[in-house]
């Protein structure tokens, strides 16, 4: 079975008492994991051991915080004042923990779903979106990543273009995969407005709500948006149900494009809102 599951953010105790709730088995089962695997939670370390020993059984994206540690860890980024990523920092297998993080993708398919961390603009359809992804999968893995992780942060561009070309190019396409929650019908993004749906600045939307996106009925899950919590449509599915603010924890199990069952544990609450 097939199991797509919201953002971690290093709660490796919710993780543990999800898998025993669905009976998971890395034998017979596939977990398909949106992103922002560490960072905020208690146990961002143990979290990312935990994913890899699982090998192909567990298929994990990355988020904005996943980013960040990259950065963090290559002297890039100074940690922010929230962060719990020590831990990974300072480990022995530090390496080995940062060079799997880089192997993992920012959009996959499975089971009849595009998944994604944020979402995307109106201007991709679902194979745009796996190709613009796959170039930050190739720059991830490659010898340049140095290079460009200084330039990797900013808001600008703030629409895409296929005329773009090196960091601002790769900028937009990380951005709207790890950051985006409201566009106008342009395709213009919005950063600074993080709550719900019912606080979309003028002449803003929902990514999803976009008229004639051209991923319309491709169904897509994502996560990042806590505040959004979770939504079911035919073809929509957010999963980030706010664990790290003592939320919940949610897996849905899927099949042909279709959701079969969601799986919620309660979490303790990691991280307090304007806490960082």
């Amino acid at each position: 079975m097939h199991y797509l599951i919201g953002d971690l953010q290093g709660c490796c105790d919710a993780l543990a008492r999800l898998l025993e709730k669905i009976d998971f088995s890395p034998s017979r089962d596939r977990l398909h994991l949106l992103g922002d695997l560490v960072n905020r939670g208690p146990d961002s370390l143990t979290t990312l051991r935990r994913l890899q020993s699982l090998g192909d059984a567990a298929q994990c994206l990355l988020g904005n915080h996943d980013l960040h540690l990259l950065a963090t860890a290559a002297g890039v980024r100074a940690p922010h004042k929230g962060d719990t990523l020590d831990a990974i920092l300072q480990a022995p297998d530090r390496e080995a923990l940062l060079e799997w993080l880089r192997r993992q993708r920012l959009a996959a398919r499975a089971q009849g779903w595009l998944m994604v961390h944020a979402g995307v603009v109106p201007q991709w359809d679902a194979a745009q979106v796996l190709t613009l992804a796959e170039e930050v999968h190739a720059l991830l893995r490659g010898p340049e990543l140095a290079d460009f992780l200084p330039q990797m942060y900013g808001n600008e561009p703030d629409r895409w273009s296929d005329d773009l070309t090196g960091a601002p190019r790769l900028r937009f396409i990380i951005n709207v995969l790890t950051r985006i929650r409201f566009c106008n019908a342009r395709g213009r993004l919005d950063f600074k407005t993080k709550e719900g749906l019912g606080t979309a600045p003028e002449g803003f939307m929902p990514w999803f709500d976009v008229p004639q996106r051209r991923t319309a009925g491709e169904p897509i899950a994502f996560g990042h948006w806590s505040t959004l919590g979770l939504v079911q449509r035919p073809d929509l599915l957010a999963l980030d149900t706010g664990c790290v603010w003592g939320g919940a924890l949610t897996a849905a199990r899927v099949a042909d494009g279709q959701v079969q069952e969601i799986i919620q544990v309660p979490c303790v609450q990691a991280r307090k809102p304007g806490a960082g």
